[in-house]
């Protein structure tokens, strides 16, 4: 995807399949249309990379993420605590997978997308118990 960013005022979506080392990041415009995707380290360093990459991008409007409960959980903290609206999304549903193939990015686009329709999303876990 383009590594070129695009207007600044515009509003997009974010996509986030979480995984134990990289999270993927897919951004979307407020149509659907896919922007650009990227891999961060599960690190403090790489979440704070992670941020300032998504709001590189325009006013992030939400952010949908799989796994909020798991691999997700302390970005997930950390994105709720600077502000962001984070979701929680189902994981790509059977029939995009079997005609596309297992991918992080289509999977990222994906939570993208269903973050922006409104459709199945709910609020993250909040992860605070022990």
């Amino acid at each position: 995807m383009s590594s070129q960013h695009q207007d600044q005022d515009q509003e997009v979506g974010v996509g986030i399949d979480t995984h134990a080392d990289v999270h993927m990041v897919g951004v979307i415009d407020r149509v659907g249309r896919e922007i650009a995707h990227q891999g961060f380290p599960t690190t403090e360093a790489g979440y704070q990379q992670l941020e300032t990459w998504i709001a590189s991008w325009g006013s992030v409007l939400r952010i949908g993420m799989e796994g909020t409960g798991t691999y997700g959980a302390e970005l997930c903290r950390q994105l709720n605590a600077h502000g962001f609206c984070v979701v929680e999304v189902d994981r790509a549903d059977r029939k995009t997978r079997r005609f596309q193939g297992k991918s992080d990015p289509i999977d990222a686009y994906a939570a993208a997308r269903a973050a922006m329709s409104g459709g199945h999303r709910r609020s993250p876990k909040p992860g605070t118990g022990t």
